[in-house]
């Protein structure tokens, strides 16, 4: 993290003169769009991330803007400037508008703030622009640059907290977090995101309001935590969750692993080695034309969820020792419970329980050699996810023995050597019987209905165990099957 000095005045004018050649680059439809509403008698400013990334010199593809006109007059002026215009959400006094490439939204200078019990903020519309920023989350996205003459305002030094790399709130942060309880999240988030540090105070009210976050709609909730974990730093991020009992409320599971610390040293610390996990997971992903490009949310959750089934079924055996067993069948269960709840769509949810389901299965290949019906069944199982589960696999050896890592390292080298024999072999991703169900009903003389589905089932196990082994052959042992079943 950085030093105190790193907020000395240079510091800051280091800033503003990125930030100065960044803004200085928008698109010359913009500054026009500026110009449009200051002939109207309205003002219009460029507010939140993109300003904060404009001083960090990062590109944002979002251009967000706060207005003193009401959303009629806004739509008004945009359909005039712009190619197309929309109201993706006029009832918040938002409206969307496109000129060639550039896609603006703009926002009615507005206050936002939670009814008791209501799960959706009540908004009510601002008159300046200062009164604007200080309703918004974080001081660093409560900067804010009039246009067209590209006049900076920071009424709360957000500045000076993007200097020193902290997360503070515009207000106090207790009076923040009551307005919208979602900033406890995306105080979260934006640690995960920005890599700062949270001020004491917002760390204090995360932990004395985390249940506030029960009036919030799971999928904002969801929302937030999906860009927390395909941000730079998830680590950070979670851990700020885990520590003022933020996870308690959103993701129980993961806060859960600490009672799984074993003060006689038994066993590892299972919360620990989940975070280096994830972050092993993450050094494992690829570049854009790689199997598992970065960032990956299916991979990144699985390695976050993979040992939750181990608090409820640690067990203390004659002798000392310690087992988790079907921790991984315990484990995927409450995956599918969790993102469920938290209403990821189904394919996540089938995906991420799938992976902490199949993450122990390598696990005994080392010590003996696996038959090629073993490994078919391996690939079969993991399907589209074998990619993910080849990262997942390797990201779950954590031990600071070097010989253990090494040998487990060869191991898995060894079965993905033998996958990619078979899979030229045999063309792995499209294995199937040797006779289609048509050829069954043809063989035994039956029609359609189970039969031909547990006889299909039969051939499948049977091209498992003995790989392709020809029409003929495989019609002989159907033959066989079916003279014994009758």
């Amino acid at each position: 993290m950085p030093s105190p000095t790193t907020s000395r005045p240079d510091r800051r004018l280091d800033l503003q003169r990125r930030a100065l050649a960044a803004l200085a680059g928008l698109p010359a439809s913009i500054f026009e769009l500026g110009r449009s509403f200051a002939a109207a008698g309205h003002e219009l400013a460029l507010v939140g991330g993109p300003v904060r990334d404009a001083f960090l010199e990062e590109v944002s593809h979002d251009l967000d803007f706060a207005t003193s006109a009401r959303p009629e007059e806004t739509e008004r002026l945009l359909a005039a400037w712009g190619d197309s215009s929309w109201d993706i959400g006029k009832e918040y006094g938002t409206i969307g508008a496109r000129k060639g490439d550039t896609v603006v939204e703009v926002t009615t200078y507005r206050t936002e703030a939670y009814e008791v019990g209501s799960r959706k903020p009540v908004v009510e519309y601002g008159d300046t622009l200062e009164g604007d920023l200080s309703r918004r989350d974080f001081t660093v996205n409560a900067m804010a640059v009039r246009l067209p003459e590209l006049t900076f305002v920071d009424p709360h030094d957000g500045l000076g907290d993007l200097a020193r790399h902290v997360l503070r709130t515009p207000v106090s942060a207790t009076q923040s977090f009551d307005d919208d309880p979602l900033r406890i999240m995306r105080a979260a988030r934006f640690t995960a995101q920005l890599g700062f540090d949270v001020d004491p105070e917002v760390m204090a009210a995360m932990s004395a309001m985390a249940d506030r976050l029960e009036i919030v709609s799971a999928e904002r909730v969801r929302a937030e935590l999906e860009r927390l974990m395909i941000s730079r730093y998830p680590r950070r991020g979670l851990e700020i969750m885990v520590y003022t009992g933020v996870a308690d409320v959103v993701l129980p599971e993961l806060a859960e692993l600490q009672q799984t610390v074993d003060e006689h040293k038994r066993h590892k610390d299972v919360y620990e080695h989940t975070l280096t996990v994830l972050d092993q997971a993450i050094a494992l992903e690829t570049g854009p034309d790689g199997p598992v490009p970065a960032p990956d949310l299916v991979l990144r959750l699985a390695a976050v969820m993979h040992d939750v089934g181990k608090p409820a079924t640690r067990r203390f055996e004659p002798g000392g020792g310690v087992s988790f067993h079907h921790h991984e069948l315990v484990g995927a269960k409450l995956t599918a419970r969790r993102l469920k709840a938290l209403r990821f769509d189904k394919q996540t949810i089938k995906d991420v329980s799938r992976l902490v389901e199949l993450h122990l299965r390598f696990h005994g290949y080392g010590d003996g050699a696996w038959t090629d019906s073993a490994v078919r069944r391996y690939v079969t199982d993991a399907g589209p996810l074998l990619e993910r589960l080849h990262r997942l696999t390797r990201a779950d050896s954590t031990t600071r023995n070097q010989r253990k890592a090494m040998r487990l390292s060869a191991a898995y080298d060894d079965l993905e050597e033998r996958i990619a024999q078979l899979r030229e072999q045999e063309e792995l991703k499209a294995i199937r019987p040797d006779l289609d169900g048509k050829q069954i009903m043809e063989a035994l003389d039956v029609p359609a209905g189970p039969v031909v589905g547990q006889a299909y089932k039969f051939l499948l196990d049977l091209r498992m165990e003995r790989g392709p082994v020809g029409e003929d052959a495989a019609r002989e042992a159907l033959l066989a099957w079916w003279a014994a079943r009758k």
